[in-house]
C-alpha cells in the first residue's frame, strides 16, 4: 500500500489523475437487472475543472460514487494517476480516497454535534494528522472559505451557504488531487448559490487540484474547461 501512495505522489502537472474506462454499474432491483452505467469514459487532467451533465436518472451519482471510490463498477477500467484501482483491496482503496480525493455534496452533509472547526479538522485527523495541525490548517481553510467566525458554531446555527462554504472547506481539508461535486450548489438560492460556486472554482484553481462536478445548470457548466455528459447510462 506505501508504495501505491508514494506512486501517486510522483506526478508532474500534466499528468492524467483519473482515468475512466467503458465503465459499467448495474444493480438488481426486485430480481431484475438495472443497467444503470452501460459504457463510455474520460480522462481528467491535473487542474483542469470538468463538468458532468445530463438528465435525472441518467447516472451521474452512480458515475460519481464508482470514480470517487465509493462504490465498485461492475466492469470497466478505472484508474487513479495512471495506477488500476480494480485489484486494491479495501484498506488500500480507504487511503486513496481519504489522501487523494474529496467530496462536496448537494447537501452538506456536516455532523450535527461537531461544530464548523471540527467538521473540517474530522478528516485530517482520521488520516493521523496530529491536533495542533489540524486545527491550525481547519481555521485556515475556514478563513478562505469567508467563513471562520462561525468555527464555534454548530451546522444549525449557520445559514445554508455558510453550511455549504464549511463543507467546500471540509472537503480540501487533506488537500486532495481530485475534487468530487455532487450538484453543490442544488440546495442554495441563487445568490448563495453563485458565491458558493465561485468559492469553490477559486480554491481549486488556487491550489491546482482536477475538479469534476455535477450540475443541472448549464451556466455553472460553461464555468468548466470542458463539459462532458452522460445520457442513457452512456458517458459521452
Amino acid at each position: 500500500m506505501t508504495s501505491i501512495l508514494n506512486a501517486l505522489s510522483k506526478i508532474s502537472k500534466k499528468d492524467i489523475v483519473l482515468s475512466v474506462r467503458d465503465i459499467k454499474k448495474t444493480f438488481v432491483e426486485g430480481g431484475q437487472p438495472l443497467r444503470i452505467l452501460r459504457g463510455g469514459g474520460f480522462d481528467l487532467y491535473r487542474g483542469e475543472i470538468v463538468a458532468l451533465v445530463g438528465q435525472s436518472g441518467s447516472g451521474k451519482t452512480t458515475l460519481l460514487q464508482c470514480v470517487g471510490l465509493l462504490d465498485k463498477p461492475t466492469s470497466g477500467d478505472l484508474f487513479i494517476n495512471g495506477l488500476p484501482t480494480d485489484k486494491m483491496n479495501e484498506e488500500t482503496l480507504t487511503m486513496l480516497r481519504r489522501q487523494k480525493i474529496g467530496f462536496v455534496y448537494q447537501k452538506h452533509n456536516l455532523l450535527s454535534d461537531f461544530t464548523a472547526l471540527e467538521n473540517v479538522e474530522l478528516p485530517m485527523l482520521a488520516n493521523g494528522v496530529g491536533a495542533d495541525a489540524a486545527c491550525a490548517r481547519a481555521m485556515k481553510l475556514l478563513r478562505g472559505a469567508n467563513v471562520a467566525h462561525r468555527a464555534c458554531h454548530y451546522p444549525n446555527e449557520m445559514s445554508g451557504g455558510e453550511q455549504q462554504r464549511t463543507a467546500v472547506a471540509r472537503a480540501l481539508a487533506n488537500n486532495p488531487e481530485i475534487l468530487l461535486a455532487d450538484e453543490p450548489t442544488g440546495s442554495l438560492d441563487p445568490e448563495n448559490a453563485i458565491s458558493v460556486f465561485d468559492l469553490l472554482l477559486d480554491l481549486v484553481r488556487k491550489n491546482n487540484m482536477s475538479l469534476l462536478f455535477v450540475t443541472h445548470d448549464m451556466n455553472l457548466a460553461k464555468r468548466a474547461d470542458r463539459i462532458i455528459t452522460i445520457k442513457d447510462g452512456i458517458v459521452k
